[in-house]
């Protein structure tokens, strides 16, 4: 034991002669010129020693921290909306469709009664050719639809259009029907569309009959689909909305404020071209280039991605059966005084079995025994002082713990005390 403790000092011994020989000899200073010497940033931070693996201490800098960015998030009135997201040019819009049609190729869940099938199928079955009476017809596999579809504006021939269907008849279902070829008619009576296709009704009917009943399995709406894509434009609609040099604007909600200061910006970019004509109309002058007649595609183009700030009516919207409230930034109210408190009335009814007594011939005879409770909870006052906005009130209604019915009924309160300036929409 003696010798290997021995031994173990030797070893250690000479490695730290090695780790002294290893190390670079000690060198003298230069006789250093006197110089002014700037300080440190404030942001470098002073040197740390970190452990090596040879047990020595090397200086380490921290890392220098990264400046960030700071952009702060524009607001409302620095971005305000578009324009063409507030109105539209008059004159460009969708014109609707509509034709008659029959569905074939359903596994007997058309319709069964009345003469509209039977008609439409001797209708369609004259045109190939037949001259078959409607009397002699029942059809179990065809379905009278109605076909419905939007024309967009500046749709041309060959242009694809989706369609939708709905059942005219008693059919109890149109999956996996298809639609003969349908004329779209317009307003004016003349065809501007043809439909045809498979229809997709997003669903399925499944039921088996027999016994007592029948057993049925359904999803979603089966009396109604549409045809992506299913019907194919045959006249175009022309759409004419320059007139005198000019176009209209027409907002999607007429406001005085609005219609003025779309002009106003309007009128910043190409100045004296626009004005308001009314609560919905705002007329557009549009510039000639050159001495050349206008481009309107080049100047609606820069026109609708024009923006500014629209106006809005203070107005709280209420949807009592879903218990949602919806208000507007413009809501102001009164000061006031709030306080609110609940009403719990409970009626229980316990039923009392009377039993007679044996061997008598009396009867089991029951009564009900009722209760009435009532529970009023104490109300608490809140003071909204200074003019409160709407998170003022909403605070203060977190604050008293009140439910989204409870809620209602304070808005209505205050609509009625006159401390709530604005519109109270009841949906």
């Amino acid at each position: 034991m003696r010798i290997l403790l021995t031994l173990t000092a030797l070893l250690a011994a000479l490695q730290l002669n090695a780790a002294d020989a290893k190390r670079p000899a000690a060198i003298a200073p230069a006789p250093a010129t006197p110089r002014a010497v700037a300080p440190l940033p404030a942001l470098v931070a002073p040197l740390r020693e970190t452990p090596a693996a040879s047990g020595e201490t090397v200086p380490v800098a921290p890392p220098r921290p990264v400046a960030r960015e700071v952009r702060e998030i524009p607001t409302f009135e620095q971005i305000g909306v578009r324009i063409k997201d507030v109105a539209e040019v008059l004159g460009v819009r969708d014109n609707q469709i509509v034709g008659q049609g029959i569905i074939v190729g359903l596994e007997g869940t058309g319709d069964k009664t009345g003469v509209l099938a039977p008609q439409a199928l001797a209708n369609f079955i004259s045109r190939m050719g037949l001259n078959i009476p409607a009397l002699q017809l029942k059809p179990k596999n065809i379905a009278v639809v109605a076909v419905t579809a939007q024309l967009p504006p500046f749709a041309k021939k060959g242009a694809k259009l989706d369609v939708q269907i709905s059942s005219l008849g008693d059919a109890t279902s149109l999956q996996g029907g298809i639609l003969i070829q349908t004329p779209l008619q317009g307003a004016d009576g003349r065809v501007y569309a043809v439909a045809q296709g498979a229809i997709s009704i997003g669903g399925f009917s499944a039921g088996t009959g027999g016994g007592g009943g029948e057993a049925a399995v359904q999803k979603n709406h089966t009396l109604a689909g549409r045809i992506p894509n299913g019907a194919l434009v045959e006249r175009e609609v022309i759409t004419d909305f320059v007139r005198a040099g000019a176009v209209r604007l027409v907002l999607r909600q007429a406001d005085f404020s609005t219609a003025q200061r779309m002009a106003v910006a309007i009128s910043a970019r190409w100045p004296g071209s626009a004005k308001a004509i009314d609560p919905y109309t705002v007329e557009f002058k549009l510039p000639v280039v050159d001495n050349e007649e206008p481009v309107p595609m080049a100047l609606l183009a820069e026109l609708e991605s024009l923006r500014f700030v629209p106006d809005a009516r203070a107005r709280v919207v209420i949807n009592e059966r879903t218990g949602t409230i919806v208000a507007g930034a413009a809501v102001r109210l009164m000061p006031t005084v709030l306080s609110h408190g609940n009403l719990y009335i409970t009626v229980k009814q316990t039923p009392i079995i009377s039993q007679p007594e044996p061997f008598s011939k009396g009867e089991t005879v029951v009564v009900s025994d009722a209760s009435v409770g009532v529970l009023e909870e104490n109300g608490r006052a809140i003071v909204l002082q200074h003019g409160p906005t709407l998170g003022d009130l909403a605070a203060a209604l977190n604050a008293l713990k009140v439910k989204p019915r409870d809620i209602i009924a304070i808005f209505q309160a205050l609509k009625e005390a006159g401390a709530l300036n604005a519109e109270l929409v009841i949906m």
